[in-house]
């Protein structure tokens, strides 16, 4: 197996270890290519959410004052959604890349420099047994809309003409057609043994699997992950007193 890359992130309370996934080649070599022309230093993490995450990578959130929103800056291009599941998932520690929702980005295209490190929390078997309805659900609603998208302009057109018979035949078809690829492909709303285990065990964010791309995760310095977890934070969820990322570099 080839060498995953690791990085050293030094922050003002303390440094993270990071190992970067060979399974994710375009995320590892863009995060490496900020990472060597030093794009990171001096961002801050500008979004903390306590058992959920701690976000950074806004590249307008270098010395920005306290009543700058945070969140939107970026660097005006995208990287292809590299999802590896269930072997990446979203563990407690993982890098994962953040993006813009399902609405405006359906392909679940990755933010070219923000990112966040998960820190999550603990579930039972019954939340997780809970939340693969959920997911098994949220995979229905997604292949019927692309059904409907693909079958646009037979539904205008029975629209149009006024057929109601012929757009309830049309939605029923339809309906069949979900149950019937949800069925094969199942297995995308189930957790593996290993995630059920991890995320009542360590934890993590489990909603979050297969929507955004897993591509890296702490080796060393969780303490410090925690630190910046526990930061008091405005309503934005911004820490109240500066977490910045002093540099970033291969180790």
């Amino acid at each position: 197996m080839e060498k995953e890359t690791e990085v050293l992130m030094r922050t003002n309370l303390g440094d993270i270890k990071l190992k970067l996934y060979n399974d994710t080649p375009l995320h590892r070599d863009n995060f490496l290519k900020l990472v060597d022309n030093g794009t990171y230093n001096g961002l801050l993490f500008h979004r903390v959410i306590k058992e959920f995450m701690i976000q950074g990578g806004d590249v307008t959130s270098k010395d920005a004052p306290m009543t700058k929103q945070l969140g939107a800056g970026d660097l005006g291009y995208t990287i292809p959604a590299e999802f590896v599941y269930p072997k990446y998932f979203h563990k407690r520690g993982a890098l994962c890349a953040a993006r813009t929702g399902d609405e405006v980005n359906p392909e679940k295209a990755s933010s070219a420099s923000q990112f966040y490190i998960v820190t999550g929390k603990k579930y039972t078997e019954s939340e997780l047994s809970q939340m693969e309805k959920q997911l098994l659900n949220r995979l229905k609603q997604s292949i019927f809309a692309r059904l409907q998208t693909e079958n646009k302009s037979k539904i205008l057109e029975l629209y149009r003409s006024g057929d109601k018979e012929g757009l309830a035949i049309l939605r029923d078809t339809l309906i069949g057609k979900t149950e019937l690829e949800a069925e094969k492909r199942k297995n995308e709303a189930k957790f593996t043994d290993e995630q059920c285990q991890i995320y009542q065990k360590i934890g993590g964010v489990p909603f979050l699997d297969n929507q955004y791309t897993v591509y890296g995760e702490v080796v060393e310095g969780m303490d410090v992950v925690e630190k910046i977890e526990a930061s008091k934070t405005n309503k934005q969820d911004r820490p109240k007193e500066n977490v910045v990322i002093l540099s970033i570099q291969r180790v």
